[in-house]
């Protein structure tokens, strides 16, 4: 077996596993995890190495990503130390741990590292051999823990999925584990089933988390990649559900090519997975978002919705009209369920928005899946860590440590409204906490700024904050002015102008970008108490350093809510009527009435009008009407 070594297969994730400086701490035994070093040798007490209060850091030392490290500094200097140090890493392991003893995730993914670094070692100029009998002890250990894995794969979502995908590439790999071909068998069409239960039909996993959703689409291409090299034929299906989770991948990305953290989420990029299945499918729109332009044509949609899922996006542009790509306007709205499993947020109506290569209102992320105290994650996972409402300092949901066990909080998406230069997202929240209903308007106007509108109706007085969760960069750079008839909140890139339900304050909040790292962050709160039932009005509106921001004015009369906004459009100048009300009727849109369901205006500073939109609205003497229908209501 001197010949032995692992036939050489697709790794997806190699480009993220080129750090000299990863490979240099392997080689002197130092590892890190979640913002935390520990100095554990070249030959760790395995079992009991990590931090006694968050099981994840020895989690993520056991999956060996260090060895791709190892093995790119090995395949790009030739230094025998990097070799050297990933034999004695992988032969203690096989020394000190017994098959099985770690989850069964953990196994799978350290299954797939130490044959894609096998690999690449194996696969350098000048590569000696692996000591006298290495390759045999670790071939055997492998073929233990493949079967080992294979006997307790978990049963469902991306656990199963990337323990699947081990027992796929161990397969591909090192098909003298497999001589009759039925892991290989097995492996295809278990994973191809999951990817149809996992990723639901309009392309969101079922977890609805952003991060989870890349990670496991990051494997489903893997597969389809490595099938295409291999000539595996994989079921029929699984290309176009795989299609449609990389088109909500596309849409997820915000312009500056990041990915909102939602739910239990990191931040981070996966345009190159993006890229990928661009040349792997022939989609010349997953590459234009990929490449910020550079390559490929412009997707079709600026805001489609996921109604399955429970996100909606809505978009400036592509970068096609004058507005750079990562300059263009975006956001993303939360209006679904819970999610699968024991990762959602209790954060129903959660917006987070970016503009001018940044984002604005963020999702705080996950930061920490341990309970010690002081319980961060619950912070990080409760209804006031997100850009939504906070009823009498409740969750939406019953707070618990895993999956939920009580009733759990429903959102209803009720409708979306579109014409030229207006796009208005509507849901409602019901929480199993407080007898108030929460609803939300997303109102986007001339691809230029937003109007949040957010009722809440209850029976009995309540205290009810609105919270919105600024960037990091913005801490000690963010300011509250009140005046008469706005208060206004400005941080770096935007400004909160706020009716006056409520006068904002600023708290001390958090933003953790990766796993185990927090950063301060401004929390802005508008809270009102002792109220049955209350009416926040806030417009968002990305500003450059230096720029006014506009005025707000809201009028209800007769059910329609009307807002006058002035100091728009790209000098400044203009003024905007922007309406809405649940069903067709009337709307006084300053120096215009029309009947419809939701329309807009814009004023020149001669009070010409100069732009105009509406959606189920009849003809207006004078004016052209895009006669626009609702699209039709989803409920998730």
């Amino acid at each position: 077996m001197s010949d032995l070594r692992p036939r050489s297969v697709f790794c997806i994730v190699a480009g993220h596993h080129r750090d000299r400086a990863v490979a240099e701490d392997a080689c002197a035994g130092r590892f890190t995890y979640n913002g935390v070093t520990l100095e554990l040798g070249l030959e760790p007490d395995w079992l009991s190495a990590g931090l006694d209060d968050d099981k994840e850091w020895a989690i993520e030392c056991g999956k060996f990503y260090y060895g791709l490290d190892l093995a790119c500094a090995f395949s790009e200097t030739g230094e025998s130390r990097f070799l050297a140090a990933w034999e004695r890493l992988v032969l203690s392991w096989i020394r000190t741990v017994p098959v099985g003893a770690d989850p069964s995730h953990v196994a799978g993914r350290r299954i797939q590292n130490w044959i894609y670094a096998w690999d690449v070692f194996a696969s350098a100029p000048g590569f000696p051999g692996l000591s006298a009998g290495s390759a045999a002890r670790i071939a055997t250990s492998l073929a233990a823990q493949v079967r080992d894995l294979r006997g307790r794969l978990t049963p469902e979502r991306n656990h199963r999925t990337l323990e699947l995908y081990a027992l796929f590439i161990a397969a591909l790999a090192l098909p003298e584990l497999d001589p009759a071909g039925s892991l290989l068998a097995f492996a295809v069409a278990a994973l191809s089933e999951n990817l149809l239960t996992d990723v639901l039909p309009d392309g969101v996993h079922r977890e609805r988390s952003t991060h989870y959703h890349m990670i496991t689409l990051r494997t489903f291409v893997g597969v389809r990649e490595n099938a295409r090299r291999f000539g595996v034929t994989l079921p029929d299906g699984y290309d176009t559900r795989l299609a449609r989770a990389c088109e909500f991948a596309l849409h997820c990305h915000r312009p500056d090519g990041g990915i909102p953290a939602l739910s239990d989420a990191d931040g981070g990029s996966y345009l190159d997975l993006l890229a990928h299945a661009g040349d792997l499918f022939g989609r010349p729109d997953f590459l234009w978002a990929a490449t910020a332009g550079r390559r490929g044509a412009p997707p079709e949609e600026c805001g489609p919705g996921f109604p399955l899922g429970g996100y909606f996006v809505q978009r400036s542009g592509w970068g096609t009209n004058g507005t750079p790509f990562r300059d263009e306007r975006f956001l993303i709205f939360d209006c679904g369920p819970l999610g699968d499993g024991s990762h959602g947020h209790y954060d129903l109506l959660n917006v987070e928005i970016a503009a001018g290569g940044r984002p604005l209102l963020v999702d705080p992320g996950r930061y920490t899946y341990s309970e010690a105290s002081p319980n961060w994650r619950r912070w990080f996972r409760g209804t006031a860590a997100h850009n939504t409402v906070c009823v009498d300092g409740l969750d939406q949901t019953p707070y618990a440590r895993g999956k939920p066990n009580e009733a759990v909080a429903q959102a209803s998406f009720l409708g979306r409204h579109r014409a030229p230069g207006l796009d208005v997202l509507h849901g409602e929240a019901r929480s199993p906490c407080y007898e108030v209903v929460h609803s939300r308007r997303v109102v986007f106007v001339a691809g230029e700024y937003w109007l949040l509108e957010d009722r809440l109706r209850g029976e009995r007085v309540h205290r009810y904050d609105l919270r919105f969760h600024l960037a990091a960069d913005a801490w000690q750079r963010t300011e509250v002015a009140v005046g008469e008839a706005n208060a206004i909140v400005r941080g770096p890139g935007l400004a909160l102008i706020v009716a006056p339900a409520g006068t904002p304050r600023l708290e001390a909040g958090w933003v953790a970008e990766s796993y185990g790292v927090k950063r301060p962050a401004p929390v802005v709160s508008i809270a009102v108490d002792g109220m049955a039932e209350v009416t926040f009005t806030t417009l968002v509106v990305p500003l450059a350093p230096g720029g006014n921001p506009p005025s707000l004015a809201a009028h209800a009369r007769d059910g329609a809510t009307v807002i006058e906004v002035r100091g728009t459009g790209p000098d400044g100048r203009a003024r905007d009527w922007v309406g809405w009300r649940s069903s067709r009727g009337r709307l006084e849109l300053g120096p215009l009435e029309v009947r419809a369901v939701a329309a807009w205006l814009r004023q020149a500073e001669s009070g010409a009008i100069v732009a105009f939109g509406a959606c189920e609205a009849e003809a207006v003497p004078g004016h052209a009407v895009e006669l626009v229908a609702a699209e039709p209501m989803d409920s998730a």
